[in-house]
């Protein structure tokens, strides 16, 4: 669990694939480490989304990413070069 925080901790954004193959493990053990962190208040997990409000029902509530036409919310989705990169996460407490 240590050497997954340090990981983490460096600030290089990698995949669950990637950090398993860099620790000697497999991905389902860092989803499960991931998650142990996560409600123990250790990591989060970072949205990519930002809550426009000028989308969807225009409440302010955030969005899907879509406008009422079916068009992609430039403000809420990241480029497409960002769309696959899977999760990301951050450590908040040391």
């Amino acid at each position: 669990m240590e050497r997954l925080l340090e990981k983490l901790k460096d600030g290089h954004a990698r995949t669950t694939v990637a950090l398993a193959g860099e620790l000697d493990t497999t991905p389902a053990d860092i989803r499960r480490k991931l998650e142990y962190l996560e409600r123990n208040g250790i990591v989060r997990k970072v949205s990519l989304n930002l809550n426009c409000g000028s989308c969807a029902d225009g409440k302010g509530g955030g969005c899907s990413g879509y406008g009422s036409k079916g068009v992609k919310c430039s403000s809420c989705l990241p480029s497409s070069d960002l769309m696959n990169m899977g999760e990301i996460w951050e450590v908040v407490k040391n």
